[in-house]
This record gives structure tokens, C-alpha cells and sequence, in this order.
């Protein structure tokens, strides 16, 4: 990747970087907590206790990026969880500008050359209609992935594996930072439908079958669609289902 197009660290935003750390979206919290300034990136060479979804451990390397965005989202709690589809967008336009593919399976992973090389994390706390804070959470495989992953469904990749790019944490960090802060605000200002069509746009498997593993039920259909509230929509024999929360399979 050429660093003379990296776009400039997003106004009004600060950044804390860290030599080692339990893991960003812990920091995050603490910072939180404690009253710090927001909004901020908490970023670390190092995290000992990274985790993905469900509690997922992520795998550590050094020279990975392990970063953290906090905010106020100002925004209804239920708006909230369109985020993560804005940091996916922030990743998957990271590995196009590294001359990757990027497709972006719902609900949060952002594939590079069909391989798992990133994970986003949104962890937040608040009462009522509104967030107190929220934290994103964003782990990129830039030189290093982990070799076995029992149960993994894409194999793991990382930017220089699979395009031979090296990339540095402070570049990817400035880059996928400059897209998030642009998301975030067409997201306040205009709404989910432009972050939907961008998305869709990049959409893994879209028309065509998939299998959305909820508890206690798997349910396949047709990937048709992303409505308005960020639920997948399969059409299955039964009629469309709207689904907000499942692990996606494909055949």
C-alpha cells in the first residue's frame, strides 16, 4: 500500500497507544468508566485477552493491529448495532486499497480473498433509549495469522498472506480511523441507507443460499436482503425471515 494516499487522523479525535494491554475494548471500558475524553482510539502492540464474538478468544501476533474506538453514539440504542456494519466498511475498504478483495458476510466479518482477517467487536453500556458510551472493537491480521483455528469456517489470512502488502498498525490504524469517523457521521446525519447500499455492494453470498444458525434452530434460505434495521432477510420455503442475530454458514 502507498502511504502518500493515506487520508489525514479524523479531527477531534484523540488516540492513547499502548505498548501492551489486557485488550482494547477492556481499556475502553475503563476509560469509560473513569470519565476520559471521547471520542478516542485506544490501540496496543500487544493485547494478552483479545476476544472475538460470544467471547471468542483472537488470536494474538506482533505486528497485528489492536485498536478500539470509543464514542458517545448519540444516537437510539437500537441504531447503535449499525456500527459494526460502518467498521466493516472500514476494514474492507483497508485490504481494496492493499489490492485485496474484500466481501462482507453478515453480520460483522469483513473477509479478505474469501480468508478470515479481521474481527469487529461492539461492546457498550447505558439505560433507557441511549448508550452511555460505545466501544468498536477492531483486530486486523496486517502480517501474522494464526496456523490452526479448530472449528474456524474461513481459513485465517492475513494483508501480506494474501496480498503480500505490508502494511504498519499506525497506517491501517489512520486509514480504517478516516473511513469510521466518515461512516459514523453519514450515519447520524443521513441515516443507515448509505452505509446499507456500500455494504450490500460488498455483500458475501447475496442470492444465494445460506444457512443463519440461531439457538436451538438453523434456518436456510435465499440471502435476499439487509433491511432497514440491519436483519438479515432469507427467503426460505416457509416465507421471508427477518433475522437479527445468528452465525452464518455456507454450503
Amino acid at each position: 500500500m502507498d502511504g502518500s494516499d493515506l487520508p489525514g487522523w479524523p479531527h477531534g479525535v484523540a488516540l492513547m497507544q499502548l505498548d501492551e494491554v489486557d485488550s482494547t475494548n477492556d481499556e475502553a471500558r475503563r476509560h469509560a468508566l473513569s470519565g476520559g475524553q471521547v471520542p478516542i482510539w485506544i490501540a496496543a502492540k500487544r493485547q494478552v485477552k483479545g476476544r472475538g464474538r460470544q467471547g471468542r478468544p483472537w488470536a494474538e501476533a506482533d505486528g497485528n493491529l489492536y485498536a478500539t474506538l470509543l464514542i458517545h453514539p448519540d444516537m437510539p440504542t437500537g441504531k447503535a448495532s449499525l456500527l459494526s456494519f460502518a467498521a466493516c466498511l472500514a476494514v474492507a475498504e483497508l485490504f481494496e486499497a492493499c489490492g485485496g478483495a474484500a466481501t462482507l458476510k453478515w453480520p460483522n466479518d469483513a473477509l479478505l480473498n474469501g480468508g478470515k482477517a479481521a474481527g469487529v467487536l461492539l461492546e457498550g453500556s447505558g439505560q433507557g433509549a441511549s448508550l452511555d458510551w460505545l466501544a468498536i472493537g477492531i483486530g486486523v491480521n496486517l502480517t501474522h495469522a494464526p496456523s490452526d483455528v479448530p472449528g474456524a469456517i474461513h481459513p485465517p489470512t492475513s494483508i501480506f498472506g494474501a496480498t503480500g502488502q505490508m502494511v504498519s498498525a499506525d497506517d491501517a490504524l489512520t486509514r480504517i480511523a478516516a473511513s469510521l469517523h466518515r461512516s459514523i457521521s453519514v450515519l447520524r446525519e443521513d441515516g443507515f441507507g448509505p452505509i446499507r447500499d456500500a455494504w450490500i455492494s460488498r455483500a458475501a453470498r447475496m442470492g444465494e443460499r445460506i444457512t443463519a444458525r440461531l439457538p436451538g434452530e438453523d434456518i436456510t434460505g435465499i440471502f435476499e436482503d439487509v433491511d432497514a434495521e440491519g436483519a438479515l432477510v432469507l427467503r426460505t420455503t416457509t416465507g421471508q425471515r427477518h433475522i437479527h442475530a445468528a452465525d452464518i454458514y455456507f454450503p
